[in-house]
């Protein structure tokens, strides 16, 4: 990978693609293991292995899904322990563990070797390059205000990584959403209870697909937050290399100066 003046980076920060940045940036390996314990795969998409963390949360739905795992969740931690045990399926919860058990061990480890290959990458001076375009889209560095990433995370999943230009991300996220709001059939829910229809409301939810929403949309709005953040860090970082590179040497404060 090379850098902007063209001088191949060993220990790269980032890397600047159309479709979106990806970036190596301090973060804490317990919250990014608790991460893949909320739901497998969340804490490699958090370290921007993305096509890892895709498959681990494929492998997540389909074994929850068949295990019928949210709805022993449910019933277990209601006191209804009769029919968790009668929910189940050993066939494939016994399937869960392993990967599970990987999912958080491998992103702790990950972070703790990106985490020191950040501080590498910081102490060469190392950064992207800040446009990159196709002929499709266009992505470039600038300062977005990470709130407002969170709101749109709110409002749906997805749509704050698509602000901060994560398109990777945010279209997975989205898709993930809309399907699992179909399926749990979120909004017939939302409408029931906004008329104070609660019986019909509760009667209409499908609990073994409901019960994933409130991961992926605290996963959505801390990520997209998390991630706006560290752009804003990283444009800041271009412009005060570009500026140190061109204009610290006394020739180039002499074209400052003189308007060249």
């Amino acid at each position: 990978m090379e850098s902007p003046d063209g001088k191949v980076q060993r220990r790269p920060k980032a890397y600047t693609s159309p479709l979106a940045p990806n970036l190596i940036h301090l973060r804490n390996p317990v919250v990014i293991a608790l991460w893949s314990t909320i739901f497998p795969g969340f804490g490699q998409i958090a370290l921007g292995q993305y096509l890892k963390g895709y498959i681990l949360i494929f492998w997540e739905i389909l074994i929850n899904t068949q295990s019928q795992l949210n709805l022993v969740i449910l019933y277990t931690f209601t006191g209804r322990f009769q029919e968790a045990t009668a929910a189940a399926s050993p066939r494939w919860l016994l399937l869960y563990n392993a990967v599970f058990m990987y999912a958080l061990w491998d992103s702790y480890r990950t972070t703790v070797d990106l985490n020191k290959l950040a501080v590498l990458a910081d102490r060469s001076g190392s950064v992207p390059a800040p446009v990159a375009m196709n002929s499709f889209t266009i992505n470039y560095f600038d300062k977005r205000n990470p709130w407002v990433a969170s709101a749109w995370s709110v409002l749906m999943p997805g749509l704050g990584h698509l602000y901060a230009h994560r398109l990777p991300a945010g279209f997975f996220l989205l898709l993930w959403w809309v399907a699992i709001a179909y399926f749990s059939h979120l909004m017939e829910v939302l409408n029931y209870t906004a008329w104070g229809d609660f019986a019909k409301a509760v009667a209409v939810a499908d609990w073994e697909w409901l019960l994933f929403m409130p991961s992926i949309h605290m996963f959505a709005i801390y990520d997209s937050y998390t991630n706006t953040v560290e752009n804003n860090k990283l444009f800041n970082r271009e412009q005060a290399e570009y500026l140190r590179r061109e204009y610290s040497d006394s020739s180039g404060l002499t074209a400052l100066v003189e308007g060249d």
